[in-house]
C-alpha cells in the first residue's frame, strides 16, 4: 500500500517514465539493521547524509552503505565551494527535503523547495555506487526501499535543476 509521503515520488517516477521496484518492511534507522532486513534486495544499498556549512551551503552525499567519508578530504575538494561541514539538524533536513533522520534520500530532491535549485544545494553521488547497474534508497520513509536504476538516478535528479557531482571518494584528492 503506497503511503502519502509516496504518492508525489511515484507520480515523478511514473511521468519521467522511470521503472522502479518497491519493497516493504520494518522501520530500519541505521545500516546494520538495512543490512540484515534488505540484504537479500538486488542492487547497491546506499546511505546519504544531509551536511551544512556555516556560509549556508547544504550537501547531500549519496554512497554506498559500507563506505566512509572523509568530511574533511570532502570540504577541501576543488571541485565544491564549501566551508567546514557538520550533519544538518533535524529541523533542516524537514525543511529542506521534508523528511526526517533515517529517511534522508535522493528522492528527497521531489520536496526541495525552488529557491534551493537555484543555488547552495549540492548533490555528490560515490563513483564506486554508480557502478552498480540497480540502487536502493528510501522512498521518502524508512519503511521501505526502492529499487532505481542508476541512470534513471541521474535523470531524476537533473529533472529537478540539480547538476550531480561524481566523486570518487577512493582518490587522493577528492
Amino acid at each position: 500500500m503506497t503511503r502519502p509521503e509516496e504518492e508525489k515520488l511515484f507520480k515523478c517516477f511514473e511521468e519521467l517514465g522511470i521503472e522502479t521496484r518497491t519493497t516493504r518492511h520494518v522501520p530500519l534507522f541505521t545500516v546494520e539493521e538495512s543490512q540484515a532486513v534488505c540484504g537479500g534486495i538486488e542492487g547497491g544499498h546506499c546511505k546519504n547524509l544531509f551536511l551544512k556549512d556555516k556560509k549556508g551551503n547544504l550537501l547531500l552525499v549519496v554512497l554506498l552503505e559500507d563506505r566512509r567519508l572523509d568530511v574533511k578530504a570532502l570540504q577541501k575538494s576543488d571541485k565544491l565551494d564549501v566551508g567546514r561541514l557538520s550533519f544538518g539538524s533535524a529541523d533542516l533536513m524537514q525543511e529542506v527535503l521534508g523528511v526526517t533522520p533515517g529517511s534522508v534520500t535522493p528522492f528527497s530532491l521531489v520536496n526541495l523547495p525552488a529557491k534551493y535549485r537555484e543555488g547552495g544545494f549540492s548533490l555528490i553521488l560515490d563513483r564506486q555506487m554508480m557502478g552498480h547497474e540497480l540502487l536502493n534508497y528510501h522512498p521518502l520513509h524508512n519503511e521501505a526501499t526502492t529499487t532505481i536504476r542508476s541512470g534513471d538516478l541521474v535523470k531524476f535528479i537533473r529533472h529537478f535543476g540539480i547538476e550531480p557531482i561524481i566523486m570518487d571518494f577512493d582518490a587522493a584528492v577528492l
